[in-house]
């Protein structure tokens, strides 16, 4: 699989993110609650009973074939902030979804990065057993031939077994790394996923540091849901504040009485349709020192919020800071890589040109063949380094899933 691919399996599929959406789900879920009491509640039912002499009541309401009730908030200030506090935290719930996403796709670009550098250094560590190799069956013939002694072959082998286990070992990272990317792109752990060949342009960089700055401040999810869950507290006690308004509700009741009831011996008049319709107005005047109290713990936890608001914007500033410094150390230590493994390879071409003229043996031109293999190894660590540190900046400005998206 491409990075890209691997990458938009991921944010569709992995289980943070799935959590996240659920949890998004279940806040749009909760808007709708709140709204439930401005909408009309009708209740049918029946309140059928006998009655010997008086007609009592049955659980408030007179008894009757059959009863409706109706009843819906009209104003009511206290619920209307608590809607307005769920709408906030579903808005919040959508910022978690975008972070989630946002680290499941930088964890698996992480993971695709080592499984496509376990993949070339296994390569590498192949070529050099396959050099060991002939320089062992070089030194065999040497010490056939009475030209070198015993104890250079024991040491070519022992090279050859280490590097052999060496291969044996990076295997295994290899089949781990590959493993954990398809668990992160929603496999089993049975499965492995092995990066596709393919060539990437280096990703593109903010123009500077200060841009980077600016735009993770602007973009930044974990501070926009510390925000988003900021107003909500206030929200929150906004509605505790409004506890102490009156409240008004429509309420509405039908009743359809029985004459077994006996209503015509007690009341002067009796009809089978019964009804009321009309306001239920509530003014609090005295709520005691429990809102004061919830205000006040309210106020508590947004001032908590407010500090853990400013620490990550600290917190983020140096992060930005440090990723820049990491790029810049990773491309020079890729240049120096880069420079260190050009002189390793011209260093090859002259052996070999110095083996055909016969001045240099194969054995010394194999172990050369190592040593630019070895190169080979720490050009690419510096390279992955580099890629990696640069991914590290677009995670923290938010553009690091447009960029995978963006790459061919």
């Amino acid at each position: 699989m491409t990075l890209r691919d691997v990458v938009r399996r991921v944010v569709q599929q992995n289980p943070d993110v799935t959590l996240a959406l659920l949890g998004e789900e279940g806040a749009r879920h909760g808007v709708q609650i709140a709204k439930d009491p401005f909408m009309p509640r009708l209740t049918l039912g029946s309140g059928l009973a006998y009655s010997n002499g008086f007609p009592m009541s049955i659980e408030g309401s007179a008894p009757s074939v059959l009863q409706a009730h109706a009843a819906q908030f009209l104003f009511n200030r206290q619920q209307n902030y608590a809607i307005a506090q769920a709408k906030e935290t579903a808005r919040g719930a959508a910022f978690d979804v975008s972070q989630k996403r946002e680290e499941a796709a930088y964890r698996a670009a992480s993971l695709y990065l080592d499984a496509e550098r376990a993949a070339r250094v296994v390569d590498v560590a192949r070529k050099d057993a396959e050099s060991l190799a002939t320089v062992l069956a070089s030194i065999q013939a040497q010490v056939k031939e009475g030209r070198a002694l015993p104890l250079a072959e024991k040491q070519a082998a022992l090279q050859l077994a280490r590097a052999r286990q060496t291969i044996d070992s990076l295997e295994g990272e290899q089949i781990a790394a590959e493993t954990s990317l398809a668990i992160a792109a929603g496999f089993t752990a049975e499965d492995r996923v092995r990066p596709a060949a393919e060539q990437r342009a280096p990703a593109a960089m903010p123009e500077s540091e200060a841009h980077a700055l600016q735009s993770a401040m602007d973009s930044n999810k974990e501070l926009r849901k510390l925000q988003s869950q900021i107003a909500a507290k206030g929200l929150e006690k906004r509605g505790e504040q409004a506890a102490r308004l009156p409240r008004i509700d429509l309420v509405a009741q039908y009743g359809l009485f029985a004459k077994f009831n006996h209503y015509e011996d007690y009341f002067r008049t009796f009809q089978r349709h019964n009804g009321q319709i009309g306001m239920s107005v509530q003014v609090p005047l005295f709520s005691g020192p429990g809102v004061k109290a919830q205000m006040s713990q309210t106020e508590t936890e947004a001032a908590n919020l407010r500090v853990q608001l400013t620490s990550a914007r600290n917190q983020l500033s140096a992060d930005v800071q440090q990723a820049f410094r990491d790029v810049k150390k990773a491309e020079i230590a890729a240049e120096v890589a880069r420079l260190d493994l050009d002189v390793a390879r011209e260093q090859l071409s002259v052996n070999l040109a110095q083996m055909q003229e016969g001045r240099l043996t194969l054995r010394q031109v194999e172990e050369a063949r190592v040593q630019e293999n070895a190169k080979w190894i720490a050009f690419y660590d510096a390279e992955y380094a580099t890629e990696k540190a640069r991914w590290s900046v677009l995670r923290l400005t938010g553009d690091l899933v447009p960029a995978i998206e963006a790459l061919p």
